[in-house]
């Protein structure tokens, strides 16, 4: 049982941040049950079961605020779910012992791609509104989608910052969609691990525990993604993401780092992070600051008008 509401917690809390940054569900969940044991192929398999209930409530959520494009929805989802399932094959393939370490660096890197993403400034958003081709999101949804199955997460953290990037599309509704597409990535990545597992490995009991968790955080994530500083959670989020991966690479065969080495990476990393996490919180107030500034400055400029005119 306490089990159940541990992973239901898990679910809840990667859900709210996937829900509000368009990304880090599967990258956090994965992370989490490879920490408690779990081999690479099964985590995998679980979470993307969990996240055929959790895309689904929360592309709904998302649709109701508005804040999903459907096109872009299919022209980077059926690619996606092609990627996705030829990914979901090759995890199933590789041994446990080549696997782990696999999965552990494509989600470090993955970690690192959101701390740098949400502790800098966002991109330019110049050509918001102009159409999105299909030669960009047909490779970008197989890439991403294989990705998400082979790493255990990824179709956010690649294909949010892809869109985010491109400038065509308000930042809500690149999160709305992605968060959407991932419904067809989800299908298609359980279906590959069907063929290639079985369901040997796989814990249904574990995954519906977080797809519990994830139902419950989807419409608040969907609403907060109107209100949440992205910076602060995205760098907070990356920061643990990369911290845990750090840590079972430098246990595996892999490397195999002593004591000390261990030790003194994990020492930088901490350092890195709260370094990340302080910058993104200042760098928020400032912007909060500066939009309460230009508000009073366009407020006492309406109030003096009236004076001027009598």
């Amino acid at each position: 049982m306490r089990s159940f509401v541990v992973l239901a917690l898990v679910g809840l809390g990667a859900q709210l941040v996937d829900g509000s940054l368009g990304m880090a569900y599967g990258v956090t969940s994965t992370t989490l049950l490879l920490a408690a044991g779990t081999s690479p192929a099964a985590a995998s398999a679980t979470v993307h079961l969990s996240e055929i209930g959790t895309t689904l409530a929360s592309g709904a959520a998302h649709w109701r605020f508005g804040n999903v494009d459907w096109k872009v929805v299919l022209k980077v989802g059926i690619p996606g779910a092609f990627g996705a399932f030829a990914g979901a094959t090759f995890l199933s393939w590789l041994s446990t012992e080549t696997a782990a370490p696999f999965m552990a660096l494509v989600l470090l890197a993955l970690g690192v791609y959101v701390l740098v993403r949400f502790t800098r400034r966002g991109p330019s958003t110049a050509n918001l509104g102009k159409p999105l081709r299909r030669r960009f999101l047909a490779p970008l949804g197989v890439v991403a989608g294989f990705v998400d199955a082979s790493g255990g997460g990824g179709w956010g953290p690649v294909g949010t910052p892809a869109l985010l990037a491109s400038g065509r599309m308000e930042p809500r509704k690149v999160i709305g969609t992605i968060d959407t597409s991932e419904f067809l990535v989800a299908v298609a990545a359980s279906l590959g691990f069907l063929t290639g597992l079985g369901t040997a490995g796989v814990n249904a009991g574990w995954a519906a525990a977080l797809l519990l968790g994830g139902l419950v955080a989807a419409p608040v994530a969907a609403w907060l993604v109107r209100h949440l500083p992205p910076a602060v959670l995205g760098a907070a989020v990356g920061g643990l993401i990369i911290v845990t991966n750090a840590r079972t690479l430098l246990r595996s065969d892999w490397i195999d780092a002593g004591d000390p080495v261990r030790y003194g990476v994990y020492a930088v990393l901490y350092a890195v992070w709260a370094g990340a996490l302080g910058y993104s919180i200042r760098r928020y107030r400032d912007e909060r600051r500066a939009e309460r500034e230009t508000e009073a400055a366009g407020a006492a400029g309406e109030a003096a008008v009236p004076e001027a005119s009598g």
